[in-house]
Order: C-alpha cells, then structure tokens, then sequence
C-alpha cells in the first residue's frame, strides 16, 4: 500500500522485464479510467480510492495490452491513511470485459486468501474473470535475486515517493509455529543471500529511492548479529539512505547486541513490531506461542535502553511495538486483565511503546488454531472486544503517545497526505510513522517541521513552524 512498493510488482517486473513492453498500474488508475472517466471531482475530503495514480493514458495501456498481471491482497487487515486496497470482488468487475490474457496472483492467489478485515475468513469470490490463478510469479531466492535487480527499474513509472519493503527471509524457527501462523505452512526456514539484499538496495537507490523498510520476514532477529551488521554497514556504505527501517521481531530474540546495532546503523523512527499476540500464560501456552510476559516485558526494556534517544527527525532512534491478537485458544475475561497488568507494568517502569495493533485472529484452513477451535473464541468473546480495545486505547495508547512525543515536540520532514475538510494529515516517511493532523489546508506531498500541540488516542496535532 502506497507510499510502500511491495515486492510482488518488483519481482514480476524484473520476470517480464525481457519479454516486451511492461506498463505498471495501480488499483486507483483502473478506478480513475473505467468508473470515474478520467474525471476528479472536487471534494472537500480527499479520495483515496483515486489518490496514487500513475498518471498514464491508462486507456491505451490497456488496449496494448495482451497479457495482464493482478498482484491482489494483503498480508494483514487494517486501514489506510492515503490508500484503499482493492478487494477480489471489485478487481474482478474492473478487468472482467478487458481483452487480453489475465493472471491473478498475489496473496488473493494463494490457498489462505485475502480479506481487508480482521476476524473473517477470507473473501469468496467467483474467479472466472481469471484465465490462470498463480500463487508465486517468481518463488526461489535465485529467481528472486536475478527479478529483484531487474524490477528496480519499475520504480520511473511511479512519480509518487517510495519505500521499498526489501524481502530478508522466509518462513519460521518454529517446528509447529504459533498456532494461527501461515509461514511455516507456506515456507521452510530460508535467509536470502546477504549479497543479493543489498544488490537489490543499490539498485532501488540508484534508481532514486531513498527510503527502505527491511521486512517480509517473520523476525528479523533471526539473524545472527555477525550477519546483521554485515548487511546493514554494506547498505549504509555503498548508498545514499534516508530512511533504514526493520519491521517483525520475536521478543525471544532480542538481545542487547543486535538491538545496538539496528540503533548504529538504521535511522530514526524505526519500530520493531514484537509479536506478543498476548500476555495471559494459559493463552501462551494453549497456542505455542513461547515468548512469556517476562521475555517480553525484558525486550522493552533492552530496546528502551538503547533506542529511546531522540533522532533527527524528533523520533526516537528505535522503540518497540505490539501486537496483540483477540480470538486464540483459550481466550477469556482473564486474557484481558493479563494484558492490561503488564501494559501497566510497562507503564510503570516508563518504558515506551511506539504502537500497539491489535486485530481479531484469522482461522486459516491448516493452522493449529484451525484443527482445535477454529473461531470458537472469536464468537464467544466478540461482544467484549470494543470494550477490551477501547480500554488499551483510552488507558495505554494515550500516555504512551504523550510520553514518546510531549507537547512542544518538533517533528520535521512530515509529508502531507491527504485532506479532511479544512486539515490536513500527513505523516514521515518509515515504519508506523505517527499519523500528524493540522487544523488547516497545508499543500500536499510538501514536507513540514510540525510542532506537537496535542494527543488524540492515536495521533496528535501539530502547527507547522
């Protein structure tokens, strides 16, 4: 999802690149073409369903057209600031009466599906409109590391800014893997070549992009200290980055060498998303999940100790998230105390927390959780979680954002995204950056130093300086 380039469109890219002609669009320039005829209505709020176009004559792409490749689906439900992904139902109407050869692939293509919300199992649809339904374009790290450096060259039909999400590994240590998890299903445990994840970054840098996120790995501290810090320093040396960002790590993993060297060589802003899914212990044990409130609550505190120093930007070097995950095996009211104790506890010991996501679990066919319960608990306990969420919200989310960033804070470089009325929301460019409101009309996709005024649940409100 926009400002983000996934992987999917850069490695089918490269695949093509030799065999003709290859046109990149996205959702929106379908949308803008066949149902809003090319014409944008002014409207007082801004209308992501059209916001991220390619600015093509997307007419004649598609009358060129012979062989038309949907990357469709994403990996997790939620919403977006600037971006409306599109949904199997919509994407099959859209290219149904186009007259060429038409592939689906993507997650919408693979046997687990796609759905935008949490909690639901995922979307059904007739796929007719499909001539051939493929998983994976491009699937071995060999394949990947010759389609990577060739897709680079994608990046000149985007004239909007990027990060790219760079692919480090694939699968899980785990024998079982946590009970809900897919990645042990789809993939053994593999590390791409350090070599080629840093060829690929020179080749995006190269190319103009500046931003990258290290991500599509279920935790990246997997990897061994001696070969983290051989991949970061390689990038750090031979490109001109602005924003170096991880994403997924296990609370188990962390340890205050690898922690110092995401701080050395990464820039500020970066948040590691812990997979804690939960801190109640029947809960942990009931679905494999390992990590203990303990191991958790001390891989806060060794990222707080060496990561909570503020960078240029105004954010901190390097701070924790969380994810938590309603629905799992033996889920009850005790779940929820558990949570808050040690959201509390964190609290208390005045560690910070960048975010906390919580979604709704997803029973996919083949998991552990599927075989034993399947949504039994997402059905018993589902009148309790907007009271549960509405809790961490108001008691957690609030304080947190008010120590990471007090009022006076300055945060620089904020790119404006997208209108509401009279303000404007934007947000810095990295991992979970915070979403920034200004109550006034402030020229999109310019950069602000915003000073912070106040806190919502969420976000917080600023004034440009």
């Amino acid at each position: 999802v926009p400002p983000y380039i996934g992987t999917y469109p850069r490695y089918i890219y490269g695949k093509l690149a030799d065999k003709g002609n290859v046109s990149y669009l996205t959702i929106d320039d379908l949308r803008f073409h066949l149902l809003y005829d090319g014409i944008l209505k002014k409207k007082h709020k801004t209308d992501i369903r059209v916001y991220n176009r390619t600015n093509k004559d997307v007419g004649n792409v598609l009358a060129m057209t012979d062989v038309l490749v949907v990357v469709c689906g994403v990996h997790v439900p939620g919403k977006y600031l600037s971006a409306l992904p599109g949904t199997l139902k919509e994407i099959s109407l859209l290219v149904r009466d186009l007259r060429c050869t038409k592939i689906l692939t993507g997650p919408a293509a693979s046997e687990f599906g796609t759905r935008l919300e949490g909690g639901k199992l995922a979307e059904e649809h007739n796929l007719s409109a499909f001539d051939e339904i493929v998983p994976d374009i491009v699937e071995s790290y060999d394949d990947i590391g010759k389609a990577a450096i060739k897709g680079a060259e994608i990046v000149k039909q985007i004239p909007y800014t990027l990060i790219a999400e760079i692919e480090t590994a694939r699968g899980c240590s785990k024998k079982k893997g946590c009970s809900f998890c897919t990645e042990p299903l789809k993939h053994r445990l593999e590390f791409r070549p350090i070599k080629d994840i840093v060829a690929e970054v020179e080749e995006l840098n190269r190319r103009g992009v500046k931003h990258f996120r290290l991500g599509k790995q279920s935790d990246f501290f997997l990897w061994k200290a001696s070969q983290i810090e051989k991949m970061l320093s390689r990038i750090r040396e031979r490109c001109n980055i602005e924003v170096l960002h991880i994403d997924n790590i296990d609370p188990l993993f962390v340890n205050e060498e690898k922690v110092q060297l995401i701080v050395k060589y990464c820039t500020e802003g970066n948040v590691a998303a812990l997979g804690v899914e939960t801190f109640d212990i029947d809960v942990i044990k009931a679905n494999d999940l390992q990590a203990r409130p303990e191991d958790t609550v001390e891989a806060i505190r060794i990222i707080n100790k060496y990561g909570r120093e503020r960078g240029n930007n105004g954010m901190q070097r390097f701070l924790p998230g969380i994810n938590i995950l309603f629905g799992l095996e033996k889920e009850s009211k005790r779940t929820h105390t558990a949570n808050m104790r040690y959201l509390n506890e964190i609290m208390r010991q005045d560690l910070l927390l960048r975010r906390i996501n919580i979604r709704q679990v997803v029973p996919y066919e083949g998991t552990p959780l599927y075989e034993s319960c399947r949504d039994k608990y997402l059905r018993k306990n589902k009148k309790f979680y907007w009271k549960w969420r509405n809790e961490i919200r108001q008691k957690v989310d609030h304080k947190m954002l008010q120590r990471t960033v007090p009022e006076g804070s300055v945060l620089k470089d904020v790119r404006m995204e997208v209108y509401d009325g009279n303000n404007t929301f934007g947000r810095q460019l990295g991992t979970y950056p915070l979403i920034i409101g200004v109550k006034q009309k402030l020229k999109l996709n310019d950069y602000y130093d915003l000073k912070i005024t106040g806190h919502m649940l969420r976000s917080v409100i600023a004034v440009p300086l």
